[in-house]
């Protein structure tokens, strides 16, 4: 019996380069849409969460700067309901010593179209240590406030 060596059809080199082409064509596209689906989510993000930490940091700001109306402001009615405006300005001038603060995250939760939240907010004290206060966040008539 003797050898017969198989047949290889010839190569094409044209196929192989339409083949890279196509392939180099769909990654390219898979990239740009990644891209593009990031800043879409990115600005999704922000839309949900800037308001929220806005309304965080005009409460602590005007905590610092001993600003007790403003601050006031921004609580929800419920709190404002409990206590007002003049008894929280003495409460917080007798008790509050933070000189800053760092808004360290910001959650924003939707719950069967309920919107709250909740901020981590790191006050600086006068003697340069430091804690964390968890604030709870409720969107009431359109605005974001700080709740319990």
């Amino acid at each position: 019996m003797a050898y017969e060596p198989i047949m290889v059809p010839p190569k094409n080199p044209q196929r192989r380069r339409t083949l890279l082409v196509v392939i180099g064509v769909v990654l390219s596209l898979c990239c740009l849409g990644g891209v593009v689906g990031g800043f879409v989510l990115r600005d999704v993000f922000q839309e949900a969460v800037g308001p929220a930490r806005d309304s965080v940091d005009a409460f602590a700001a005007a905590m610092v700067e001993k600003d007790f109306p403003t601050a006031y402001g921004q609580l929800c009615g419920r709190l404002r309901d409990r206590q007002n405006e003049t008894d929280f300005a003495r409460q917080q001038t007798e008790s509050f010593t933070a000189t800053g603060y760092d808004i360290v995250n910001v959650n924003v939760v939707n719950t069967n179209g309920r919107l709250h939240g909740r901020a981590d907010v790191r006050w600086t004290l006068p003697n340069g240590s430091g804690g964390t206060q968890v604030l709870t966040l409720v969107k009431e008539d359109g605005d974001w406030r700080i709740c319990d």
